[in-house]
């Protein structure tokens, strides 16, 4: 099995509660949290020290990509660094705000959707080879991605002819086609865009839109883990012969709609299976692929995991509160309904769907779950922290780290892509990164490997 390049991007919801009515444009907020973020002589949208990149998406939506990690344990660490290094940006930003004469605060949800039924994404990236016939690939991916959201949904109330309804996935809802090279107009389960970011002829990406974002460690975990395992199997020529959906898009929405899980979508040969048997014979798939392939001690925990997964769901759900968002979500938000007697129209239930969350430690309903113990962690928070300064130290995103902490050191001038370096003006210097693998660069260790000198000052 060869080794993998995986990425995460996230987009996250911003909200401002003004003490008062004074009205503050979204931008002018933001702009304040890239203050956080960014020292001020350098673009809102910018690579970090840690090899992510952070920036303004459509819609005024803070957006992190995480850098480039080559294993899961590390994508799950970088992905929560970008939470924390959001939720670090809040203090600055508010105090900000009370310099221009407002008050209030700042909300940040990493979510799916808002309150005016618009979405936003979190979209995964897996580098995947260029040799293997990518509709082939997709085509076999498809009925995967669909069903995944049983254990990889975060749970959603939405209302339906005017009654609220629970929802397993807060994308499901928002899917228009199977493939598409868009990630807005067309929304689809595979974004077709063909971007690698590194050698085209060895590699291409795959990009996947359809998914939530996950609070949970463990769904992350698990999201990522099985899409990986099931990319590789496929592309190793181990396919799952006769499980093309009639109509994929029909199919997650229907699913998304029940949370008992039982629901059964038709497949192309007239046959009609639920998402947990779908699963199941997925899992089957990737356990005898396993087993022609060398140890690999990740893959078969991913392996193991799933596996318990989809025998406890298919069992009772409402086991798994502490590693599945949306059975997590949906506990809190019944045990308010129970507790105060209301009905799941009661606007406080759609304000814990939303508080669940939120970014910020002491207010995040997430976060009060794992305060108490109640959610099953995936990656230690130590590792997180350093995280939100230092990159992955097996792949490319070292070498970006290294060299964005040498030009800042120095008070140079930069411009930084995934796949180059460039010192502006003066002896200006452009470094190519062609090989995401590669955590080492001839070049750019020479440049922080010597002493301060005029020459790299402005």
């Amino acid at each position: 099995m060869k080794p993998r390049i995986f990425g995460l991007e996230n987009e996250y919801g911003l909200i401002f509660s003004p003490n008062g009515r004074i009205y503050l444009p979204m931008e002018k907020v933001l702009g304040y949290i890239f203050e956080g973020l960014i020292p001020n002589s350098w673009p809102s949208n910018a690579f970090l020290v840690n090899g992510a990149r952070f920036y303004q998406d459509t819609g005024c939506h803070p957006e992190y990509s995480t850098p480039e990690c080559d294993n899961i344990t590390d994508l799950v660490i970088h992905d929560k660094a970008g939470e924390r290094l959001l939720e670090a940006c809040l203090p600055a930003a508010e105090e900000r705000l009370r310099e221009e004469g407002l008050s209030g605060e700042i909300y940040i949800f990493k979510n799916n959707t808002d309150s005016l039924g618009n979405t936003y994404g979190c979209h995964e990236n897996y580098l995947m080879r260029r040799d293997v016939d990518f509709w082939k690939v997709t085509e076999q991916l498809i009925p995967f991605f669909v069903t995944r959201q049983i254990f990889a949904g975060a749970g959603k109330v939405l209302k339906v002819s005017g009654k609220p309804q629970y929802f397993i996935s807060q994308r499901a809802q928002h899917i228009h086609e199977k493939t598409s090279s868009s990630t807005t107009s067309s929304r689809s389960i595979i974004n077709t865009r063909d971007e690698p970011h590194a050698d085209a002829e060895r590699y291409r990406r795959l990009h996947i839109i359809v998914g939530d974002s996950n609070m949970s460690e463990y769904a992350t975990y698990l999201k990522v883990g099985t899409a990986s395992l099931v990319l590789s199997m496929v592309e190793d020529g181990f396919t799952v012969a006769g499980m093309e959906l009639e109509d994929p898009v029909k199919a997650i929405r229907e699913i998304s709609r029940d949370p008992t899980l039982k629901k059964k979508v038709k497949l192309d040969d007239g046959r009609q299976m639920s998402a947990i048997e779908i699963q199941r014979i997925y899992w089957e798939r990737a356990s005898e692929y396993l087993e022609t392939q060398p140890h690999d001690p990740v893959l078969e925990d991913v392996l193991d995991k799933w596996g318990r997964l989809v025998d406890q769901l298919d069992d009772d759900p409402s086991q798994l509160t502490r590693e599945v968002d949306w059975v997590s979500k949906r506990l809190l938000l019944q045990s308010y309904v129970d507790k105060k007697g209301c009905n799941w129209d009661d606007p406080k239930v759609f304000l814990m769907d939303l508080q669940y969350h939120d970014v910020k430690r002491t207010r995040g309903l997430y976060y009060l779950m794992e305060s108490r113990g109640l959610v099953e962690r995936a990656v230690e928070e130590e590792a997180i922290q350093a995280a939100m300064s230092v990159p992955p130290q097996t792949t490319r995103a070292k070498v970006r780290g290294d060299f964005i902490r040498f030009a800042r050191a120095k008070n140079r001038s930069y411009t930084v892509d995934w796949t180059y370096l460039k010192l502006n003006g003066y002896w200006e210097e452009t470094i190519l990164c062609m090989d995401p693998f590669s955590s080492v660069n001839r070049r750019v260790e020479e440049l922080v490997s010597q002493v301060a000198g005029p020459r790299f000052y402005r």
